[in-house]
């Protein structure tokens, strides 16, 4: 944050005793100066003071101005603590306004800016702001309704909480299970293990004593085995044949046959479903129409795979244009290297195809400069496909097992171009998740590599 245009070190009364505090105030909180504004403001974790007078500690009530020119939203807050008439109020706020218009050039100067929204309490301050990215105050009361749940019971004893689950199990759904996520994955990436084991303890109950967490271990259970019969006749040799063999014997099973399908999307072409329709024709009665039904749905889910495979290209298209308008682009691919995946991979192969048959040769130039960047970090020093193994795990026993079996791998520039990938991650907006997952992995490979070093050394 821009402390010269944000922050000032002034003198405050407290707002229990009265006496004077010195204190670093942020009156106006502009994500046009400061990316970081609106989650600082939305977290609390701001004009906090401390009275030596009287001990008091919280928050310092003061005029607040909120500034997202992207979504053209201009909000105020004045605490109707302090007691000031509406004249002064806007007396005082003006000059924070006059700031947020003097810092956008002139196209940008709009006319909402002229209509700032008053809000009337702090909690409608951060509704308003959390509008803006679709929450509504049912989704919050929904989510604190369910913090309070996993709160109510992490202070549970063991044996009592199969019971009070089954007390809130309307609860239990999609939102609690990725709130729940959420919070193992950032106690683990804070290297705090026994709120991790604790959370990750709560999350096996959860999902065996509820009729919701059944079924989605139901669905883990029905997906590891496809992978595991697919895994199987890939050792063996994947044909065709055997492919439809497979997907015939898991029609009965929806999540089985969604699973070996998204798999081996690539096997379901021409000749596949030319094998079926022989098959079809073979046999008669209910079996035909089982047939006829399986190749029909078939159809519809390789359709659905391939326009999502679309989007994904247009996405990956959108990315590599974005990073070819650079001025580094390099610089500009490392930092997309999170969002950088096979598809991307491919898209990059079509277009530089493409800008050599046309002799593009500026284009082409760019387009290299990409490959070659993603080419240093795919060296072997640099594993981008141990890494999405890793990330792919889904617990701590999970990825001590891929270290285990990848031992050889986690050298020094392994462990170098992990660390960078995780800076790079962390500033990264929208990638909050991706960052606490590989913070959890450079925990736990530097963890393992110190451990393998002490053990030669001995």
């Amino acid at each position: 944050m821009k402390e010269s245009e944000t922050m000032a070190k002034t003198t405050i009364s407290c707002p229990q005793c009265r006496q004077p505090v010195a204190a670093d105030i942020t009156r106006l909180f502009d994500v046009s100066q400061d990316p970081d504004a609106k989650q600082i403001l939305l977290s609390g974790a701001y004009n906090l003071i401390q009275c030596p007078n009287c001990g008091y500690q919280g928050q310092a009530p003061t005029p607040i101005v909120y500034h997202d020119p992207d979504k053209e939203v201009l909000l105020t807050f004045f605490p109707p603590e302090l007691s000031v008439p509406v004249n002064q109020q806007e007396q005082m706020i003006g000059p924070m306004i006059n700031k947020v218009m003097e810092s956008l050039p002139m196209e940008r100067r709009k006319a909402y800016l002229f209509k700032p929204e008053t809000m009337l309490t702090r909690q409608r301050l951060m509704e308003r702001i959390l509008e803006e990215d679709g929450i509504t105050p049912e989704m919050l009361e929904s989510q604190q309704k369910r913090l309070n749940f996993l709160q109510r019971l992490a202070s549970t004893s063991p044996e009592a909480r199969a019971e009070v689950i089954k007390q809130e199990e309307e609860l239990v759904d999609e939102e609690l299970l990725m709130i729940l996520g959420r919070l193992i994955q950032s106690a683990a990436a804070s290297g705090e293990e026994e709120s991790t084991q604790v959370l990750a303890g709560l999350q096996q109950e959860i999902l065996e004593n509820t009729e919701y967490g059944q079924e989605i271990l139901i669905q883990a259970k029905e997906q590891q085995a496809a992978m595991q019969d697919l895994e199987k006749a890939s050792k063996e040799g994947l044909t065709r044949e055997k492919l439809l063999d497979l997907i015939i014997d898991a029609a009965d099973s929806e999540i089985r046959l969604v699973t070996l399908v998204s798999m081996a999307r690539g096997g379901l072409d021409y000749a596949f479903f030319q094998l079926l329709s022989e098959r079809i024709q073979r046999a008669s009665g209910e079996q035909q129409a089982k047939l006829t039904e399986l190749r029909e749905n078939l159809l519809e889910m390789t359709n659905e795979i391939d326009k999502a495979i679309k989007e994904q290209q247009g996405l990956a298209k959108q990315l590599l244009d974005e990073i070819l308008e650079q001025e580094d682009i390099e610089e500009a691919t490392m930092e997309a290297l999170p969002s950088i995946n096979e598809i991307f991979l491919d898209v990059l192969r079509s277009e530089i195809q493409k800008a050599r048959k046309e002799e593009a040769k500026d284009k082409l130039a760019k387009l290299q400069k990409v490959a070659s960047a993603i080419q240093k970090v795919s060296s072997p020093g640099a594993n981008i496909e141990l890494i999405e193994t890793l990330i792919r795990a889904e617990n701590d026993d999970a990825i001590n097992a891929v270290l285990d079996e990848n031992a050889d791998e986690l050298t020094d520039e392994f462990m170098q171009f992990l660390m960078n990938l995780l800076n790079q991650t962390q500033q990264q907006k929208g990638q909050e998740a991706t960052a606490e997952k590989l913070q959890q992995i450079y925990r736990k490979a530097l963890r393992f590599t110190m451990k393998r070093n002490l053990q030669k050394e001995a």
